[in-house]
């Protein structure tokens, strides 16, 4: 059963936890501590965004983490085996299920990708700034607010900057937590940080299936084998008949074929053709419907190509192959994880709205654990471009940053 904790913990262990037009003497001076912090915090998203961090090479963003984890006091602070970085704020009912509070250390960016923040100004531009650095910074703030107000959560706090989140990634560092890490069992809700954009709750998790599909045959000269299968042919023919797909309206439900990659050379007929496709919805049942279809497709194509030129070489086969899978899901509504951080986004005067997207608690979300994703800062802008930046006026930077404090110390006070 889902209850808040009893008025007297409340009281006693986490002063001012419920929202008031009035914070208690507790919440205010967290809030001074989020203010009087802006310059720290502005020059850690400095810090930490010139540390790169591409996919699956988070390590030394990780190892920054881990320092400054342990430096803000946090207990059993330890890099899991995939590379998660772990804390613990311990809370008053240590036997309680905890609060997962975690902000994904990986961008899309390749190595060879140079990171220099520039200052414009209130902007702060690089790439992976915005998604999302700014939020790993806020983790560090939000401890620093709690020790100086000398508030203890409710339950514990469990802060993780992790990996994995972005791309290919498919979401390994917390699929980790909810599948292999001894955590596991000891998380109640889960809430992600992820970009600047405060006024959102992210309580759906849009699923995918991502594909990368080898196309292959005999190859040949294209001039003295013209006339033998291609698979070309059979990879446009999978495409073709991908975007003849009339897609459900009841669930938003995409499609998309991505990259290409193959051949020998202008003047041959290729083995190999390599393309990815990727398909998403919030809801299970369409994206399964979706991924049937296409996999029948893939089957028709080939066979289609083996029936229009010569096989008299080989024939034409196709080889899919599962690259990303991310589960989808809704946290409801009404459970109080969402209500609390809708309650605390009306009461800073953000138009708060409830969508789908494609994040970390997609996983937490697939298991019927509740789960949100969040913004924190004064915005970000062209997400996953080389442009890339961030809004850090003073005013609206630290009204960002102290609003989602208040949701996390909210959600702290949920007992499951």
């Amino acid at each position: 059963m889902r209850t808040l904790l009893l008025p007297l913990l409340l009281a006693t262990a986490t002063p001012a936890l419920a929202q008031s037009a009035t914070p208690s003497k507790a919440m205010q001076a967290a809030h001074a501590s989020i203010a009087a912090d802006y310059e720290q915090v502005i020059a850690e998203v400095i810090e930490l965004t010139e540390i790169p961090a591409p996919p699956f090479r988070e390590t030394a963003r990780g190892a920054r983490m881990a320092e400054k984890f342990k430096a803000l006091g946090l207990t059993d602070v330890h890099v899991d085996a995939v590379g998660n970085v772990i804390g613990t704020r311990p809370g008053v009912d240590r036997t309680a299920k905890a609060l997962m509070v975690a902000a994904h250390l990986d961008t899309v960016f390749p190595p060879d990708v140079a990171i220099k923040v520039r200052r414009e100004g209130n902007t702060l531009h690089a790439p992976g700034i915005g998604d999302t650095t700014v939020t790993l910074a806020a983790l560090l703030a939000f401890n620093r607010a709690l020790t100086a107000a000398k508030i203890t959560p409710a339950r514990d706090i469990i802060f993780v900057a992790n990996v994995g989140e972005e791309g290919q990634g498919d979401l390994r560092g917390v699929r980790h937590l909810f599948s292999a890490s001894p955590l596991k069992a000891r998380i109640g809700d889960f809430i992600s940080f992820d970009g600047s954009n405060v006024a959102r709750i992210v309580n759906g998790g849009v699923g995918s299936r991502r594909y990368r599909v080898a196309f292959k045959g005999p190859g040949g000269h294209s001039y003295g084998a013209f006339g033998i299968v291609n698979p070309m042919a059979a990879m446009a023919g999978t495409v073709q008949g991908l975007y003849k797909i009339i897609p459900p309206t009841d669930v938003k439900t995409t499609f998309a074929a991505s990259t290409i990659a193959g051949g020998t050379s202008v003047n041959s007929i290729p083995n190999l053709i390599l393309a990815e496709f990727d398909m998403r919805s919030a809801s299970t049942t369409n994206l399964k419907a979706l991924e049937a279809q296409f996999l029948q497709i893939i089957t028709d194509s080939v066979a289609a190509e083996n029936a229009a030129r010569d096989t008299r070489y080989g024939k034409i086969s196709a080889v899919p192959e599962l690259i990303g899978d991310r589960p989808a899901g809704t946290t409801p509504e009404s459970d109080p994880l969402v209500q609390a951080a809708a309650r605390v986004l009306k009461a800073g005067g953000y138009d708060a709205e409830l969508m789908p997207s494609s994040t970390d608690s997609n996983i937490p979300i697939s298991l019927g654990i509740p789960a949100i994703t969040l913004g924190a800062g004064g915005g970000g802008f062209r997400a996953h471009a080389l442009d890339e930046y961030v809004n850090v006026e003073r005013v609206a930077f630290v009204k960002g940053i102290t609003t989602a404090f208040d949701i996390v110390v909210q959600a702290a006070a949920i007992k499951r």
